[in-house]
């Protein structure tokens, strides 16, 4: 600890307005500090960031949940920025003194005042405020061409155990996952769930029956997922044709970041529920 406090020290002396040395504690930071222009000043990130490739090519400071102090100390930080969450390790950063930036985005407006913070914190305020209009305007242009169509029932499968159908962890109401799919044309058959990620019993998702099942449930590391690897998981649900979208071939494998890290690529995320809740609009 004596150790840790010593390499915290000078980072007093580094601290500017506009801050030189960034570390990001979550892939929804990295991609928002990379938006906004900052990226050249971000010195470390998590094994998780992915996005954009630049990212991945940062000094590693450990997971989302397991960041490393003692890495991130041993980098200068002048500003960390980290995301609020269940086991976060915001207290002790503050306990060394270090000048941390805690934001919160599990919902689409969280979307946009994490970005207006961070803007703000990196010098970047004026960026900020045009990134925010263009994705509101984006989701804005969606919502309105899925706003006359069908509200088709969707669950988006996030975990569950490999190979089989069990253990299955769905998005729920709480999540920023439902309101993307809402905006793209589908309604969450789990949206009465107070959970933001509930887990549910296969005789339960039999008995909602939705039209459109997407399974990301055991890809949770989504670089280099094959073709075969998602017809596999499509073969699953096969075993259960009395659901509609066994019926009409509307079960979708994906592994894709941008279904599970809340940043500027919330518009894409949408997008692409859009595509598969209503392929005939043309998305």
């Amino acid at each position: 600890m004596y150790k840790l406090v010593l390499l915290a020290l000078p980072l007093l002396m580094l601290r500017a307005a506009s801050p030189q040395r960034i570390v990001s504690t979550a892939p929804s930071v990295t991609e928002m500090l990379y938006a906004l222009g900052a990226g050249d000043r971000v010195v470390g990130v998590t094994t998780y960031c992915h996005y954009p490739p630049e990212a991945a090519l940062k000094p590693k400071i450990g997971t989302y949940i397991r960041p490393d102090v003692e890495t991130i100390l041993s980098l200068r930080p002048d500003l960390v920025v980290a995301q609020k969450a269940t086991g976060n390790p915001s207290d002790r950063l503050g306990s060394l003194k270090l000048n941390t930036l805690m934001v919160d985005h599990d919902t689409i407006p969280g979307i946009f005042q994490s970005i207006e913070s961070i803007g703000r914190a990196v010098g970047a305020e004026a960026r900020a405020a045009a990134l925010v209009r263009n994705i509101r305007a984006e989701l804005d242009s969606v919502r309105a061409r899925t706003g006359a169509l069908p509200r088709r029932r969707v669950v988006f499968v996030v975990g569950r155990t490999p190979g089989r159908l069990e253990n299955v962890i769905a998005v729920g109401k709480s999540s920023y996952l439902s309101d993307v799919m809402e905006i793209a044309g589908g309604a969450n058959v789990f949206r009465d769930s107070i959970a933001a990620y509930p887990k549910v019993s296969l005789e339960e998702l039999l008995s909602r029956n939705p039209e459109v099942i997407v399974d990301m449930g055991e890809m949770a590391e989504t670089i280099g997922v094959s073709d075969e690897r998602k017809r596999a998981v499509v073969a699953l649900w096969q075993r259960y044709p009395i659901l509609t979208a066994v019926k009409q071939g509307r079960v979708y494998a994906v592994a894709s970041d941008i279904f599970v890290v809340p940043g500027p690529r919330v518009v894409e995320a949408v997008k692409a529920f859009a595509k598969m809740l209503h392929p005939e609009a043309g998305f």
